[in-house]
């Protein structure tokens, strides 16, 4: 909201004069009382659109000093010498410091050769993966550098597992950010299969429904020295009214054309309803045919333009006797430190449950695992923090790391979270902050004037300060018994234009500002006798050190 003082009053200033550049300007300060105007004002949501700022903030404080003079002149035509205003505005200042190290960290997914227990494809109950993962990783990344961060993905069997068909490892494919090997064949629509960060994805939908048809197609699997297979996926279907438009095929004669393939569907009795967003682990089907055989496995998606079904595929198998039993998948950050790899400290990475302990109805982040603009990180992070570490300390801080759906992605994003005053905090990456402009030689320019009126205090400090020095005596000796400066000329007691810069330079500082930086300005306003009682002003500005007479 605006908070605007207008001072339609004559400035005395004593030093001050103006050079004005634009003609409107001109007029206006060549008046004997030019209009002096003092504001302060936010910037609306408005303000950003005309500005063409559309995140509703700057990118920096420079980027504010460029744009602001002209919308300030805009505001303010009438405005001369003198005048100032304080804009108030959102500043971007981007995520928190590591938090970008965990969030663009390459991913490690731990193969079926990796643990400890060969082709076992996850740790035992009784085996603690830290002591495992961080030779793994050594052994698996070269020429590691130190501080290098990397996000790694195991499963871990829930109880003792037993002997069952396991995934064999170079045929389970987990389409997790990419279509891992396999090939996307377009042959109708604008649509079709996309790589997600946790899953394939067919869908003809967009802003509407529309035909398409895309074929997503394995690498070559060989089966030659297979004894006893069998194959099984991980999907949900949602928004489909005719579920025989999404077929998985097998082809044992595809040389890289699938119209002149031979096809043959497979027909799982555990599917998806076509109705929500639950994947649904189909059965082990019985593979045993294409024993001995080289093959390749089709995806298609096929929608019209009143049904385009949503089709996700996390994982697809294909099994062999082996170790087996239900497993979690756990994923935490290592850290490239000294020699070694280390769990990452201080930071924690939202699993699915965690996301479900916040609420899992429409429009809370358990519904899809993932935060957005309807479920903001900020609404459930300091809660959830707070149960999950109830005995934290202030000003401890973790990194979280979480999935964010920004209207057509899921994107990984984290935040810094501190305890302030018993509650965690997030780290703002925009911040409510200020810059003042003045306006100078016919334009606004950004202005570190700080306006600063002398009080009691000062007067006796700088008629002690001057008492015995040679010139000042008379004058600091009225200053001590009026409280004021002389300024009627020809008098023993007057303060001319230099004693009086002298006796600022000394109270600036030694008592008003002793850390001024360079270019800082001053417009200073004492009290003063000339017949009457009344007040100056005075602007000054540091420059190599010394408080200096500022003339606009």
């Amino acid at each position: 909201m605006k908070k605007i003082v207008y001072l339609l009053v004559i400035i005395g200033t004593i030093f001050t004069g103006c050079d004005p550049m634009d003609d409107i300007y001109k007029d206006i300060d060549a008046q004997s009382n030019p209009i002096i105007g003092n504001a302060e004002y936010t910037l609306t949501s408005d303000d950003y659109d005309a500005l063409e700022l559309s995140f509703g903030s700057f990118d920096s404080e420079d980027q504010a000093k460029e744009l602001l003079p002209d919308f300030i002149a805009d505001m303010y035509p009438y405005w001369g010498a003198g005048s100032s205003v304080t804009i108030g505005y959102n500043l971007y200042i981007g995520a928190a410091e590591d938090v970008s190290d965990y969030t663009n960290a390459a991913e490690y997914e731990l193969q079926y050769t990796d643990y400890p227990t060969a082709e076992s494809g996850a740790f035992f109950p009784n085996e603690e993966p830290s002591n495992f993962i961080g030779d793994i990783l050594s052994a698996q990344i070269t020429d590691p550098v130190e501080g290098q961060v990397v996000f790694v993905e195991y499963d871990q069997f829930d109880d003792e597992p037993e002997v069952g068909y396991a995934n064999i490892p170079e045929f389970d494919y987990n389409f997790n950010g990419d279509f891992n090997g396999w090939t996307v064949t377009d042959v109708l629509g604008d649509q079709g299969w996309t790589a997600q960060a946790d899953y394939a994805e067919g869908n003809g939908y967009e802003s509407g429904q529309f035909a398409n048809e895309d074929w997503l197609i394995s690498p070559s699997i060989d089966l030659s020295s297979e004894t006893d297979i069998t194959f099984q996926i991980n999907q949900a279907i949602n928004y489909a009214a005719d579920l025989s438009l999404l077929q998985i095929l097998v082809a044992t004669d595809y040389t890289g054309d699938h119209t002149t393939a031979t096809w043959n569907e497979i027909n799982l009795t555990t599917t998806p309803a076509g109705n929500n967003n639950d994947f649904i682990l189909s059965e082990e089907y019985d593979f045993n045919a294409y024993l001995g055989q080289t093959i390749n496995i089709a995806l298609k998606y096929e929608s019209t333009d009143s049904d385009a079904a949503r089709w996700r595929v996390d994982e697809l198998a294909i099994k062999r006797i082996g170790i087996a039993g239900e497993t979690t998948t756990y994923k935490n950050y290592y850290t490239y430190i000294g020699s070694s790899w280390e769990m990452s400290e201080g930071v924690y990475y939202l699993t699915a449950e965690d996301y479900d302990s916040m609420g899992e109805a429409s429009g809370q982040p358990g519904r899809y695992d993932n935060f957005s603009d309807t479920a903001e990180p900020e609404d459930y992070l300091p809660t959830f923090l707070n149960i999950k570490y109830p005995f934290a300390q202030e000003e401890d801080s973790m990194i979280v790391i979480y999935k964010y759906y920004d209207g057509s992605d899921t994107l990984t994003e984290g935040n810094l979270y501190t305890v302030v005053n018993g509650v965690w905090v997030a780290h703002e990456s925009v911040v409510e902050t200020t810059l003042k402009f003045g306006f100078e030689n016919g334009m606004w320019v950004p202005d570190n004037t700080i306006r600063y009126s002398l009080m009691g205090s000062d007067y006796t400090y700088i008629s002690t300060e001057f008492a015995q020095v040679d010139g000042f005596e008379d004058a600091a000796a009225s200053m001590a018994n009026y409280g004021n400066f002389d300024r009627r000329e020809g008098r023993d007691e007057y303060w001319s234009n230099d004693m009086i810069i002298e006796a600022m330079n000394a109270l600036l500082n030694n008592v008003v500002n002793p850390n001024a930086e360079e270019g800082q300005k001053y417009l200073l306003t004492f009290d003063v006798y000339n017949g009457s009682n009344t007040t100056e002003d005075i602007k000054l500005i540091k420059e190599a050190g010394e408080w200096v007479l500022f003339t606009e």
